[in-house]
């Protein structure tokens, strides 16, 4: 039997679920390497690699495996995915466009070398950014520069206003999850987006009291549990995929 991963769900779930990686077909206590990979939408690769020896019955579960070295070590589930780091110096993982999901490559190699064992198996993951279902409205309403999303459904939805931190733009990929969650979610861009502010500088609070305004008024929000969800003005940086979850994509472990 040739070596196979199993992924639990098959070929791709949301970014914020987690996966069970598993490999069959190995020698008794193999020593193997596992590989992760992708690119993100500019083309920058991300990597990360453990190595680990598989069980007396030629079996290797990460749920129950601990990693022995490499980008991490000890029992690490999720840890292909959390540790991977930009071959570029300093770049930072981030979705752009929610509606394509990240594509993950996954590997498992021979022995203990991440970069010179023999190729055993192969598998592509993907992450998503939409449950099915979600809607994606963009949004230019008065000044209000924005995009909404939608759960399945009618409704009505209890309503989050998502705001990002330094670096301006308009960012969806944390919106578009937490409308897979049944809210009602506007991200909002208030500053380098469009015709925006190009500056801290100039903003002025009575734009904040727009879209709050838009959002109550939206027919499929719910007038109850109301959340306004900023992040702050000054976001924490973290390595890809790393354990500070809330301010990357796909981290959720």
């Amino acid at each position: 039997m040739a070596p196979i991963i199993i992924l639990e769900p098959a070929g791709g779930c949301l970014c914020d679920q987690p996966v069970h990686i598993a490999v069959r077909g190995l020698a008794p206590e193999q020593p193997v390497t596992l590989r992760a990979a992708l690119r993100d939408e500019k083309g920058a690769l991300f990597r990360a690699h453990a190595r680990y020896r598989a069980d007396p019955h030629g079996e290797l579960d990460l749920a129950r495996a601990p990693a022995l070295g490499g980008s991490f070590a000890g029992l690490e589930p999720m840890g292909l995915l959390w540790a991977m780091e930009p071959d570029r110096p300093f770049w930072r993982l981030i979705k752009r466009d929610v509606q394509t999901p990240f594509v993950v490559e996954l590997e498992v190699l021979d022995g203990h070398e991440p970069d010179g064992g023999r190729l055993l198996a192969r598998v592509v993951h993907e992450r998503h950014f939409m449950a099915p279902g979600v809607r994606r409205v963009p949004v230019r309403e008065g000044r209000v520069r924005a995009t909404l999303f939608l759960p399945p459904g009618n409704g009505p939805f209890p309503g989050i206003i998502d705001l990002f931190g330094l670096g301006g733009g308009l960012l969806e990929y944390r919106a578009s999850l937490l409308a897979g969650k049944g809210f009602a979610v506007l991200a909002l861009a208030y500053y380098n987006y469009d015709d925006l502010p190009k500056s801290l500088r100039t903003i002025h609070l009575e734009y904040f009291e727009e879209a709050v305004n838009y959002l109550l008024s939206h027919p499929q929000r719910s007038s109850q549990n109301d959340q306004r969800w900023p992040f702050g003005c000054c976001g924490r940086t973290s390595k890809p995929f790393g354990r500070d979850e809330e301010h990357h994509p796909c981290g959720k472990v």
